[in-house]
């Protein structure tokens, strides 16, 4: 299978395993006024996903080693297509909550299945670019739920999007079928390249990582509603900017971390990046258009950073290790998701938004403190 059609078809895969994120992110106005699902809830439908993921991490990765990528792929992209289904036939917020913690399980399996085919399917000098491009394929599902299947729901509702999102999923899944190649005799998987510890501590910057941009995903479109006064189509833009932004983030520090072979070295200076971004999100009260700026600015230090730790992770991690390394970084990050958006919810009911994009900020700084000894070890 030629790079540019794993490139494209793990794109595709990325960005329909996280859809249901930045679908219920886009759609939070719509969502709290329709589904009468609370502000504060509405944090809850990000953890009811992120923890099952974080959780089913724990052993995702191995079931990718033992059953193959192929099968693992298929798998993950007809679960995702069932749960978009079943959140669009949610009729209140215990089974909207239901569906989406499905959606778990396609988010546990699709950072190691996906890392396990370009183990196998690209060759090492072109991993750096595969793996940019696939990581932001979740970027490229942030752009399409901010953009056209936001405007969408004009038309059909926010019920209509969701079915249309399963849709295209069933559509990636007759693509696997018909382009992956079968799947081989599961390998040992033998001794990993990263030390446990290094795996650890990549695991704790991705957890602190993800409770950060889950926190903005979730609720930068309702900022824009509550305190900026946009319109809501117009603020579920602020997704599709920084998914666009994360896109040529992660393409272009994937590609520069991979070809310096140093790719540890940038995490500190990305994390970094991304805290100051969440700051001039905090500042966007008092200039408005600065959270244009700052919403593009985290998509291209924050979510690129975390295509960086999967460059780490295929570039030194051993071939039969590569699902069960990349599940456990995966873990922290999921977690993360899990536990950002609900505390973000929390604390802005009690002390409003300035305190909540203070803790985003916190978070991403003490993600470039935790990344600095990676820096030594390169």
């Amino acid at each position: 299978m030629p790079n540019r059609s794993v490139t494209a078809l793990l794109t595709a895969v990325m960005a329909v395993s996280m859809a249901q994120l930045f679908l219920v992110g886009a759609l939070g106005p719509l969502l709290v006024s329709q589904a009468g699902v609370p502000r504060a809830v509405l944090g809850w439908t990000s953890t009811a996903g992120f923890a099952v993921a974080a959780l089913l991490s724990l052993v995702a990765g191995h079931w990718v080693d033992r059953l193959g990528a192929r099968r693992s792929v298929v798998a993950l992209v007809g679960l995702a297509a069932l749960a978009l289904a079943l959140i669009g036939l949610s009729a209140n917020t215990p089974m909207l909550l239901a569906a989406l913690a499905l959606g778990g399980l396609p988010q546990a399996l699709a950072n190691p299945a996906t890392n396990k085919i370009i183990m196998v399917s690209v060759e090492p000098g072109r991993r750096g670019a595969v793996t940019g491009w696939k990581q932001s394929g979740v970027q490229l599902g942030a752009l399409a739920a901010g953009l056209p299947l936001a405007a969408l729901a004009a038309w059909l509702g926010w019920r209509g999007v969701m079915w249309t999102a399963a849709a295209i999923a069933v559509i990636i899944v007759v693509w696997a079928v018909r382009s992956l190649p079968a799947d081989t005799t599961p390998e040992s998987i033998g001794q990993a390249a990263l030390p446990r510890a290094r795996v650890g501590r990549l695991a704790v910057f991705s957890f602190l990582l993800g409770c950060g941009i889950a926190a903005v995903n979730t609720y930068v479109t309702l900022f824009g509603v509550q305190e900026l006064g946009l319109a809501p189509v117009v603020a579920a833009w602020l997704v599709a900017v920084l998914g666009l932004a994360g896109v040529a983030g992660r393409v272009g520090w994937s590609r520069r971390a991979d070809r310096s072979g140093r790719a540890p070295a940038y995490l500190t200076l990305l994390a970094a990046g991304a805290c100051l971004a969440a700051l001039m999100v905090g500042a966007a009260t008092w200039v408005p258009a600065a959270i244009w700026v700052a919403a593009a600015a985290i998509g291209a230090f924050g979510v690129a950073a975390n295509a960086v730790t999967m460059v780490v992770v295929i570039s030194q991690a051993h071939r039969g290790a590569a699902g069960r390394d990349s599940a456990r970084v995966s873990a922290g990050f999921f977690a993360g998701f899990a536990v950002g958006p609900p505390a973000f919810g929390a604390l802005i009911d009690l002390a409003g938004y300035g305190w909540g994009w203070l803790l985003v900020a916190a978070e991403f700084a003490i993600a470039a403190v935790v990344a600095l000894p990676l820096r030594s070890r390169t």
